[in-house]
C-alpha cells in the first residue's frame, strides 16, 4: 500500500485559493456511520493537514451541529492553514430529530449562517454550500441571499450541492459559484452527463463526496444490514442491502485487479479514478473522502500518486452501468432526480 507524502494543490473556483487536491469529509466523526472515537478523529484532522489536506468539509445538519462544534478547536489552532466548508438547507424539526426539511428561504439562510459561524468559532466561512435544493424557492433568490453574505464578510466563496446543470448556470449568473458538491465515484457517475460539462464551462471546481462509495468500494462491508451497526445510515441505502449488495459486491473484482497491478488498495484505485477525472473532463476535482483514522488518511492521500492506464480505465469504466439500487431511497433531493 502506498503511503506517506504531501499532496499537490489545485484551485477552488475560477479565481479562488489553492487547496490540496484532496479534502477531508468530516461527517462521520460525529454522525451517520456509527460510533466514533473523538481522539482518533482529532488525530485524523492533524494527519490530514500534515499530508497537505486543506479543505475540511462539514454541515450544520451533521449531528445537529455537533460536527461543526467538534471541528472548532482544530480550526482555532490552524485557522490560517485550512479552509472550512459548511452547508445549510437541511432543517431539523425540534419534535423529530430524525427528519430533515429542505429550506432555502432567505430568513432561514441568515439564521443558519449565524449559527454555523458561532459553532465553528470563526469570523468567516471559507466555502458556504446550499446543501440541498428546495424547488419551491427560485435558486436565484437563494443565491442572492448567499451573495449578500459574501458582501457582508460572513462568507468567502459559494458552493452548491446536488444541483442540476440548469440550476448551476442560473445560480452562477447571480454570483460566481466556486464549487459544486455531488456524489461521484466508480459507482455513481450520473453527473457526467450535464453537471460536469456545465461546471467546466463556468470554471467551477467539482467536489465529489462519497468517492469511495461510502466505504463499499473499499470492501470494508458487503451488506449494510449484516455488517453495520443499527445507527449506520447506509442501512437505508438500497444499493447496500439484500440482493443489490450481493450483486454490487461482485463488481469490485476489476477494482481489486487494478489494485494488484499498482501495488495499491481498492480504495486507492477508486480515489485515483476520481482524481483522474480532472484530466478526463478538464476541470479541477477535489474529492472529500471521509475517514476517522490517521492511517486511512495516509492511504487516501497516497492515491493522488497513482496514474491509471488506459487498460485500467477500460476495466473500471463499465462498473457504474452495472450497479443495482439507487444511492438514496428518495432520489428527488439529488441532481439526478431532477436532471
Amino acid at each position: 500500500m502506498m503511503t506517506g507524502h504531501t499532496i499537490p494543490t489545485t484551485t477552488l473556483g475560477a479565481d479562488g485559493p489553492e487547496v490540496g487536491v484532496q479534502g477531508l469529509g468530516c461527517m462521520g466523526m460525529s454522525f451517520a456511520y456509527g460510533p466514533a472515537d473523538a481522539d482518533a478523529s482529532r488525530a485524523t484532522l492533524e494527519r490530514a493537514l500534515e499530508r497537505g489536506v486543506t479543505l475540511y468539509d462539514t454541515a450544520d445538519a451533521y449531528g445537529a451541529g455537533d460536527n461543526e462544534r467538534f471541528l472548532a478547536p482544530f480550526l482555532a489552532a490552524h485557522r490560517d492553514e485550512v479552509l472550512i466548508a459548511t452547508k445549510f438547507a437541511l432543517s431539523i424539526p425540534p419534535d423529530d430529530p430524525t427528519r430533515r426539511i429542505v429550506r432555502n428561504d432567505p430568513p432561514y439562510i441568515r439564521q443558519a449562517v449565524e449559527a454555523s459561524l458561532r459553532r465553528l468559532g470563526v469570523d468567516v466561512i471559507d466555502l458556504y454550500y446550499m446543501h440541498r435544493r428546495d424547488v419551491n424557492v427560485p435558486v436565484e433568490e437563494t443565491v442572492g441571499v448567499m451573495a449578500e453574505l459574501v458582501r457582508e464578510g460572513k462568507v468567502k466563496q459559494l458552493g452548491l450541492s446536488e444541483v442540476t446543470a440548469g440550476e448551476l448556470r442560473a445560480a452562477h449568473a447571480v454570483h460566481p459559484i466556486a464549487a459544486v458538491q455531488s456524489e461521484w465515484s466508480l459507482f455513481s457517475r450520473d453527473i457526467e452527463a450535464a453537471v460536469v460539462p456545465a461546471a467546466r464551462d463556468l470554471g467551477v471546481t467539482l467536489v465529489p463526496y462519497s468517492p469511495l462509495g461510502r466505504g463499499f468500494l473499499t470492501g470494508s462491508f458487503t451488506d449494510a444490514t449484516k455488517d453495520l451497526t443499527q445507527d449506520d445510515f447506509r442501512r437505508t441505502m438500497p444499493r447496500f442491502t439484500g440482493d443489490n449488495a450481493a450483486a454490487n459486491a461482485a463488481l469490485l473484482e476489476p477494482v481489486r485487479a487494478v489494485a494488484g497491478h499498482h501495488g495499491a488498495t481498492p480504495a486507492q484505485v477508486a480515489l485515483a479514478w476520481v482524481h483522474q477525472q480532472a484530466a478526463v473532463h478538464g476541470l479541477p476535482v477535489v474529492p472529500i473522502p471521509g475517514t476517522r483514522s490517521p492511517s486511512r488518511v495516509d492511504e487516501n492521500t497516497a492515491a493522488t500518486r497513482i496514474t491509471l492506464t488506459e487498460a485500467d480505465l477500460n476495466l473500471l469504466d463499465p462498473i457504474a452501468d452495472q450497479v443495482t439500487g439507487t444511492r438514496y431511497a428518495d432520489m428527488s433531493f439529488t441532481s439526478a432526480g431532477r436532471e
